[in-house]
């Protein structure tokens, strides 16, 4: 009976690390082929601002955005 409880809960935990493991992949993976925003979006966006942007205010904005992903 014991056992029975320890082998389930080393289960539920062995299977809640390997799903936030594959999960986590998945997400990565995700973001990296659909990026949730572009060179297109941050040119709108500082327009919207009444900036323009310049390509290298561009690049740095892009660079810092995939600095978190």
């Amino acid at each position: 009976m014991l056992w029975d409880i320890l082998y389930l809960v080393i289960g539920l935990i062995v299977g809640g690390v390997v799903g936030f493991l594959i999960a986590r992949t998945y997400m990565k993976k995700y973001l990296k082929k659909n990026p949730p925003i572009n060179e297109q979006m941050i040119k709108t966006m500082m327009s919207g601002m009444g900036r323009t942007p310049s390509q290298k205010q561009i690049n740095q904005m892009m660079k810092q955005m995939n600095k978190f992903m």
